[in-house]
């Protein structure tokens, strides 16, 4: 089972959809039930679950062998990021406590930054999540310009 949070967007679903082609058991951790029809009728089991919330996140990572984590983002950040700070001590206490056997964090380009910026949020988000005692794996990604 792979618990996905983020589904009901575009790189969650793409990764839901390519997991269930696969015929791999997935978990949409939604936050309104609403949008987690839609992947109910695909076959997926649904939890409903806040990112501030570690006992419904907790319940929605457990028994899930990976779970792909994407943070929420803040566009305007409180001095010291404490939102940003809010859902990775969440994240990280229900990935301690539900104890998947891998975990894949969405990042951005520029996490490794030594200056505070917007993205010191992920900064943030992989300093912490790194601390864990299962394997992390941290996606960078990019946008690949091409030549005309």
């Amino acid at each position: 089972m792979y618990a996905i949070t983020g589904i009901t967007g575009k790189v969650g679903g793409a990764l839901a959809r390519a997991l269930h082609a696969d015929r791999r058991p997935v978990r949409a951790v939604v936050r309104d039930m609403e949008k987690g029809r839609f992947w109910a009728a695909q076959g997926c089991e649904i939890a409903q679950a806040e990112m501030e919330d570690p006992a419904t996140l907790t319940a929605a990572f457990a028994g899930a062998d990976g779970v792909f984590v994407l943070p929420p983002s803040e566009f305007d950040p409180a001095p010291g990021f404490p939102e940003a700070r809010a859902v990775i001590a969440t994240v990280k206490a229900a990935l301690e406590s539900a104890r998947p056997n891998k975990v894949l964090c969405l990042s951005t380009i520029g996490a490794q930054a030594t200056k505070s910026n917007l993205l010191t949020q992920r900064t943030l988000m992989e300093q912490a999540l790194q601390e864990l005692p299962m394997p992390v794996t941290f996606l960078r990604p990019v946008k690949l310009q091409t030549k005309s």
